[in-house]
């Protein structure tokens, strides 16, 4: 397991890695992390490394876009000092395609998706001793569903940014793509972008896998 006692480990994102967190930044007992995969993270290798005191942080902000999240980036990220960074964002980016079409502002476009990615990565690298970039997924079993079609290409551009600068791509949309050939989608996310307990569990599993922390791997 690559971290060490002591490490500052910050998640970014949107509603996704949000999930009530706490106000500043969500860490600590309860619900201080949120209800979601960085509680299910912190809990595991709590659970598998009680030698190991890791300083996880959840600042993950519900509604936030990629442009949102590199515009909170310092306040953030950055103040935080941390050793290793992990972030998940486009699913606003794209659902605002779908959702609020009319409105030219609220939805990003593929090139400045890429550019918010790239701008994050430039200015975090040289600072951290490890960064990670999950990719944004959409929970759907049929790969012609339009917004599936969209999210698709999203990942396909943050696993590009990943590649580019190196960086640990998290695959988590290939994930819900096996488990979704034999659950439907209702069985782990209402609404096919917030995922339950199980969802998130994926997630985190994903992530531990990534870390070489996972117990069943």
């Amino acid at each position: 397991m690559i971290f060490e006692n002591g490490d500052r480990i910050v998640f970014a994102g949107d509603s996704v890695t949000d999930c009530g967190r706490k106000r500043p930044y969500g860490e600590g007992l309860w619900e201080g992390l949120g209800n979601g995969y960085v509680r299910q993270v912190d809990s595991i290798l709590s659970c598998l490394y009680p030698e190991k005191l890791l300083h996880i942080t959840n600042v993950g902000e519900s509604g936030a876009t990629s442009r949102d999240m590199l515009a909170h980036w310092e306040q953030n990220v950055e103040n935080c000092k941390p050793d290793y960074v992990f972030f998940m964002i486009g699913a606003n980016d794209v659902w605002r395609q779908f959702d609020e079409p009319a409105l030219d502002n609220s939805a990003l476009m593929p090139e400045c998706y890429r550019a918010n990615l790239v701008a994050v990565c430039e200015r975090t690298l040289p600072k951290v001793k490890g960064m990670f970039i999950i990719s944004p997924f959409y929970m759907e079993a049929n790969d012609n569903d339009p917004m599936k079609k969209r999210m698709v290409e999203y990942a396909q551009i943050a696993k590009e940014v990943a590649d580019k600068f190196g960086i640990t791509y998290i695959d988590v949309q290939k994930e819900f793509d096996n488990h979704l050939k034999y659950r439907y989608p209702a069985y782990i996310s209402w609404d096919r972008v917030h995922p339950n307990w199980v969802g998130g569990m994926l997630i985190a599993r994903e992530i531990l896998k990534a870390i070489g922390a996972d117990p069943l791997y």
